[in-house]
């Protein structure tokens, strides 16, 4: 905390009406219509609107073992140039976050860097085997107060080692997040299974590869009453199940990604490798179906699946090819472009939606880091200011990260990221930010 005061004058505080903010000593001093700001630097932030800092739950850093796509300092820089004051860091480094001794590395590299909040996930089994339960209780237990866990990238497909999964991080409040893919429906697969793939030659990845395991979960979930989550979400069949189980009052939530908001299996017609993901882009009636399912609250939150790769795994052939983009610099734009410009979400929806939720079930919102709280007064000051009016296109080779498999390379997108204030300190400040 550096202890300067900073006055916010004019925002639309969560896209409502205007008023001025007062940032002191790490949380917000003062909200209403007309603050006063003497010794405070201040900033014009007409038709700006201010959000609470988005936190992600779905986040790749690859530190420790890959810091040649990304480290934990440049991924959160990244995040902070979009907006976000905290992520949660996956798993699937090298060695594995599935000791308490490599959260809390994880962990420490988001306190020195101290650009965002990082939350580790913690490893559900141990080397993302599928073999037996990593330390959750000691993962649990330690400085980094690991809350969510996930073999993401890799489902956790044996029903009785999930269902253990569930029973054990019941006693801590903890969370399982399942990357919902059958291995034997998708082996080998390269894109969603439709006509498109057969004209392609590529392998398809059907559907009901992830609705199955959605399903299948949902009930283990009921069965031992424990919460789970349920990683980018892709298909109409998985929020049809995943809105039959809220209709139940069970104890699950769900995200979608924001190139599934927004990107279809098209774009594979190019063999460009920025388009192979997992799961894969999907049909444009899945789009749609995950898009109603965020606004009627079914999809409880965007996360943005940021997975950087080294050049050398995105330029070659499409099956060599590693899989995943990046989306923390660009998400809170296309989510405005999907769901906001298109009357689906208003500004306070996206604050649930991006900040208030993805806090929710991580845990994060009422500790000492306190993420995703309200914009009110005695709450941190984790903000971000943003220009709905603003447009740019895509440069990949500008973002903040150390890899440049943006799949909106080159694309117009609405919005843009003016500051991002963590606990009061600028983490971002665009060349747009007037001070006055």
């Amino acid at each position: 905390m550096n202890g300067e005061s900073i006055l916010i004058r004019g925002a639309r505080i969560l896209g409502g009406p205007q008023g001025d903010m007062l940032l002191r000593d790490g949380v917000i001093a003062a909200l209403g219509g007309d603050v006063d700001g003497t010794g405070a630097r201040a900033i014009d932030a007409d038709g700006l609107v201010a959000l609470p800092g988005l936190v992600d739950l779905h986040t790749h850093l690859r530190e420790p073992g890959r810091e040649d796509a990304e480290t934990v300092a440049s991924g959160t820089r990244a995040a902070a140039a979009g907006g976000f004051t905290a992520v949660h860091a996956m798993a699937n480094t090298d060695p594995v976050a599935d000791t308490a001794g490599v959260v809390e590395q994880v962990w420490r590299l988001g306190r020195e860097a101290g650009h965002a909040d990082v939350r580790p996930v913690g490893a559900v089994t141990v080397g993302l085997a599928g073999e037996r339960l990593a330390e959750l209780g000691a993962m649990a237990d330690s400085a980094a107060r690991v809350r969510v866990f996930s073999d993401d990238g890799i489902c956790v497909s044996d029903a009785v080692l999930m269902r253990r999964a569930l029973e054990y991080v019941k006693a801590f409040d903890g969370v399982i997040a399942q990357h919902a893919q059958e291995p034997r429906l998708t082996e080998g697969a390269q894109m969603n299974e439709s006509e498109l793939s057969g004209r392609l030659g590529l392998r398809g990845w059907p559907s009901v590869a992830e609705e199955a395991i959605i399903a299948r979960d949902v009930l283990l979930a009921a069965h031992v009453g424990s919460r789970l989550h349920i990683c980018h979400l892709s298909t109409r069949g998985s929020v049809e199940i995943v809105r039959l189980a809220k209709q139940r009052g069970l104890p699950v939530t769900a995200e979608v990604t924001p190139h599934h908001l927004l990107l279809t299996e098209d774009l594979v017609s190019t063999y460009d490798a920025r388009y192979k993901v997992n799961p894969p882009l999907r049909s444009a009636d899945d789009v749609a179906a995950v898009r109603e399912g965020l606004a009627d609250g079914t999809i409880d939150i965007v996360a943005t699946d940021h997975a950087p790769h080294p050049v050398e795994d995105k330029e070659c052939e499409w099956d060599a090819a590693a899989f995943g983009m990046l989306g923390l610099d660009t998400a809170l734009s296309v989510v405005q472009h999907t769901m906001v410009d298109t009357g689906l979400l208003d500004w306070s929806g996206v604050a649930d939606r991006m900040s208030f939720a993805p806090a929710r079930i991580g845990r994060c919102d009422s500790d000492d880091a306190a993420q995703g709280r309200p914009l009110a007064v005695g709450e941190p000051a984790n903000v971000v200011l943003i220009d709905p009016a603003a447009s740019r296109t895509v440069d990949a080779r500008t973002s903040a990260s150390l890899s440049r498999n943006s799949p909106y390379d080159g694309m117009k997108l609405p919005g843009g990221v003016v500051a991002t204030f963590l606990r009061g300190r600028p983490t971002v400040e665009d060349g747009a930010l007037t001070w006055i």
